[in-house]
């Protein structure tokens, strides 16, 4: 039976996520469904691309994935189910796709055309949950939509790189529950351009040249821990995702602070790396 996987911005208090679990059981009593997250901030595109796209994959090959964020149709909003990496999305043309399908081309793009067979002002509920419906009993993408071959493009997905190659600007695009920030800039991208040059990143008024492997390097084990004094200090690591962040470590918003409340980082800030001539 294949699986259905929920990311909205819809969160825990209101009827939103449950009506549509029920709508796709009521269609589907057998299918399985899996909350990715309900809790992306109101119409984030970026958040919701970088979540879906380092999610999407741990997931069975056919799985299915219905994404609620700013699903509203209008003109410049249209609806699309994308076939790619042997998964199955479906969502709204507004850009949210772009993140995964820089690196990976779609198999299949339609735009979703059923809308005059069903009476909807809850889109994600009543014509997210059809397609899903449709796709997980074995149906296919043509019988729901019209192939197009291009998607929107997300802003700010390309980090910016000035002609001598000597600084790259990115921005924030995503704040985690630990309050560390992730950029734009991926592992693969920052060494290209890197070329083992030595480097200093820059956002706001702080400043690093090492990027750590994992949060707990730049920790001195052989001071004893009642003298590191390390919660509440700040650091870059290139996350699992591979996306460049910025930390601290063991950080609490309540307690110690985080990367975002202590250095004042807040999405869509710019985040620069300069790198040093040799």
């Amino acid at each position: 039976m294949a699986i259905i996987t929920l990311t909205t911005d819809f969160g825990e208090k209101d009827h939103f996520a449950g009506a549509i679990k029920g709508a796709i059981y009521s269609e589907m009593p057998e299918i399985r469904i899996v909350d990715i997250s309900h809790s992306i901030s109101p119409f984030n595109i970026s958040e919701a691309a970088y979540v879906i796209q380092n999610a999407y994959s741990s997931f069975p090959k056919g799985t299915i994935h219905l994404i609620g964020i700013d699903s509203e149709l209008n003109p410049e909003n249209k609806h699309i189910a994308v076939k790619l990496d042997e998964h199955f999305f479906i969502c709204a043309n507004n850009g949210i796709m772009s993140m995964i399908c820089s690196e990976i081309v779609p198999e299949k793009i339609v735009e979703i055309n059923i809308h005059d067979k069903i009476q909807t002002s809850f889109p994600v509920l009543d014509v997210f949950v059809k397609v899903a419906c449709h796709i997980a009993r074995g149906g296919t993408l043509e019988v729901v939509g019209k192939s197009i071959s291009e998607i929107k493009p997300i802003k700010n997905i390309v980090p910016y790189v000035n002609e001598d190659k000597s600084q790259i600007i990115g921005s924030i695009i995503y704040i985690d529950n630990y309050g560390n920030v992730i950029t734009n800039i991926k592992k693969s991208f920052f060494e290209n351009i890197q070329k083992g040059r030595d480097f200093e990143i820059s956002a706001r008024n702080y400043k690093f040249k090492t990027i750590h492997r994992k949060y707990s390097d730049f920790v001195n084990f052989d001071i004893p821990e009642d003298r590191r004094h390390d919660e509440g200090r700040g650091l870059v690591v290139f996350n699992s995702s591979n996306y460049l962040e910025i930390a601290v470590y063991k950080s609490n918003s309540a307690t110690v602070g985080s990367a975002s409340t202590l250095m004042g980082l807040n999405l869509m800030d710019t985040v620069s790396i300069n790198f040093i001539k040799e």
